[in-house]
């Protein structure tokens, strides 16, 4: 992956991403920054992403970039759009090149009848609503400057539906729809649109969905080697290191013991 982080195509550019405190965010964020990226890092917990701040930073150094290496951080929540409308007049003279999408998150595994309403409130809030009002503040802006990169983070979840995650998938769905359309919609701009699609990572993102109950989060993985947020960081950033005239619409990532959303291999303890 040498030659992605060295890549003329990516330094000095600014990435956004969204949900960059913990997981696959931060560990886009650091890998951004050893391409020699700025990064602009969204999220709710300040304490969270001055720590990631501090990473870039230091991946940067690292990656030995002589452009590049601001960190901007910005305290927003996804689900208050007078947060996201703020964001513009906080990049502290930046431009931003590369919006991710990658802010979302599950609460819970019950079955429709039993699904309390602040559940479904947040999960389409985050997932949703807070991911297309900020991609239209950022489409705006990639029309005004002619360029411009947005990729969203899906799951295996908007490609098909299962038990005990109705609502969750319901999201995933609507990202991989919007995504669509707006492939669609900028085919006659240099705005590139990418949908990447993971399988079964391990993050903190599973033991939110169990409610802070980690053994049950980590007995989702027993018995197998499952996706970390390194690995998708690297899809993330290979997207977007791609020429610009090349588009990667859509890539579906699973660790090799998954075929599908419920079907995978465990080895035997």
């Amino acid at each position: 992956m040498s030659s992605v982080f060295n890549s003329s195509r990516l330094i000095g550019k600014t990435v956004l991403i969204t949900g960059a405190s913990a997981g696959i965010g931060a560990s886009t964020a650091v890998l951004f920054g050893k391409a020699g990226c700025n990064l602009v890092l969204l999220a709710r917990r300040a304490d969270k992403l001055a720590a990631v701040k501090e990473q870039v930073l230091a991946a940067h150094k690292a990656g030995g970039a002589k452009e590049g290496g601001r960190v901007v951080v910005i305290e927003a929540d996804m689900q208050k759009r007078s947060d996201l409308d703020a964001i513009l007049g906080k990049l502290e003279g930046l431009k931003v090149d590369v919006l991710v999408n990658n802010a979302g998150m599950v609460k819970g595994r019950e079955h429709v009848g039993d699904i309390s309403d602040a559940d479904i409130d947040v999960m389409i809030g985050t997932n949703v609503v807070g991911l297309i009002h900020l991609t239209q503040i950022f489409v705006r802006e990639f029309k005004k400057q002619n360029s411009g990169m947005i990729i969203n983070l899906g799951s295996i979840a908007g490609r098909e539906a299962y038990a005990g995650g109705s609502i969750y998938c319901a999201t995933k769905h609507a990202v991989s729809a919007f995504n669509g359309a707006l492939l669609r919609e900028l085919v006659n701009t240099p705005i590139r649109v990418t949908e990447i699609q993971p399988g079964m990572v391990e993050t903190e993102f599973s033991v939110v969905r169990f409610r802070g109950d980690k053994a049950a989060a980590d007995d989702v993985y027993k018995g197998l080697d499952p996706l970390t947020g390194e690995d998708i960081a690297e899809e993330i950033v290979w997207a977007a290191s791609r020429p610009a005239h090349v588009n990667i619409a859509q890539v579906l990532v699973l660790p090799v013991a998954q075929a599908s959303a419920t079907i995978n291999y465990k080895r035997p303890e």
